[in-house]
Protein backbone atom coordinates (compact mmCIF):
# COMPACT_ATOMS: atom_id res chain seq x y z
CA UNK A 1 0.00 0.00 0.00
CA UNK A 2 1.65 3.38 -1.49
CA UNK A 3 0.69 5.71 2.40
CA UNK A 4 1.85 9.18 0.64
CA UNK A 5 -0.53 8.74 -1.83
CA UNK A 6 -3.22 7.47 0.17
CA UNK A 7 -2.95 10.21 2.30
CA UNK A 8 -4.02 12.12 -0.34
CA UNK A 9 -8.13 10.80 0.02
CA UNK A 10 -9.87 12.24 2.56
CA UNK A 11 -13.34 11.34 4.16
CA UNK A 12 -15.48 14.07 5.87
CA UNK A 13 -19.37 13.43 6.46
CA UNK A 14 -19.11 17.77 5.68
CA UNK A 15 -18.05 17.29 2.05
CA UNK A 16 -19.84 14.78 -0.54
CA UNK A 17 -21.81 12.80 1.54
CA UNK A 18 -18.44 11.91 3.44
CA UNK A 19 -17.63 9.98 0.14
CA UNK A 20 -13.78 9.78 -0.46
CA UNK A 21 -12.35 12.67 -1.95
CA UNK A 22 -9.22 13.97 -3.26
CA UNK A 23 -7.03 16.24 -0.63
CA UNK A 24 -10.74 17.39 0.78
CA UNK A 25 -11.85 18.90 -2.30
CA UNK A 26 -15.20 18.54 -4.58
CA UNK A 27 -13.99 15.70 -6.35
CA UNK A 28 -14.47 12.50 -5.80
CA UNK A 29 -12.48 9.23 -6.05
CA UNK A 30 -15.66 8.01 -7.70
CA UNK A 31 -15.50 10.53 -10.20
CA UNK A 32 -11.81 10.21 -11.19
CA UNK A 33 -12.42 6.78 -11.94
CA UNK A 34 -15.35 6.90 -13.52
CA UNK A 35 -14.39 9.35 -16.02
CA UNK A 36 -10.90 7.03 -16.67
CA UNK A 37 -13.54 4.12 -17.31
CA UNK A 38 -15.41 6.23 -19.41
CA UNK A 39 -12.45 7.00 -21.76
CA UNK A 40 -11.36 10.41 -20.52
CA UNK A 41 -7.92 10.29 -21.04
CA UNK A 42 -5.20 12.07 -18.13
CA UNK A 43 -4.58 14.99 -19.84
CA UNK A 44 -8.37 15.67 -20.64
CA UNK A 45 -9.00 14.82 -16.43
CA UNK A 46 -6.54 17.10 -15.76
CA UNK A 47 -7.92 19.67 -17.92
CA UNK A 48 -11.38 19.60 -16.59
CA UNK A 49 -10.76 19.81 -13.02
CA UNK A 50 -8.24 22.58 -11.95
CA UNK A 51 -6.07 21.52 -9.07
CA UNK A 52 -6.09 18.04 -9.49
CA UNK A 53 -2.74 16.27 -10.08
CA UNK A 54 -1.29 13.22 -11.61
CA UNK A 55 -0.56 11.80 -7.87
CA UNK A 56 -3.90 12.66 -7.06
CA UNK A 57 -5.36 10.28 -10.27
CA UNK A 58 -2.88 7.78 -9.02
CA UNK A 59 -4.09 7.92 -5.02
CA UNK A 60 -7.97 7.52 -6.84
CA UNK A 61 -6.76 4.60 -8.48
CA UNK A 62 -4.44 2.89 -5.57
CA UNK A 63 -7.41 3.68 -2.76
CA UNK A 64 -9.97 1.83 -5.66
CA UNK A 65 -7.45 -1.36 -5.69
CA UNK A 66 -6.98 -1.70 -1.80
CA UNK A 67 -11.17 -1.44 -1.52
CA UNK A 68 -11.22 -3.81 -4.24
CA UNK A 69 -8.71 -6.67 -2.66
CA UNK A 70 -10.67 -6.51 0.25
CA UNK A 71 -14.32 -7.01 -0.85
CA UNK A 72 -15.45 -11.13 -1.38
CA UNK A 73 -18.59 -11.32 -4.05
Amino acid sequence: MDTNLLSRISVDPDILVGKPTIRGMRISVEQILRALAAGVTLPELLEDYPGLELADVQAAIVYAAERAAHVRL
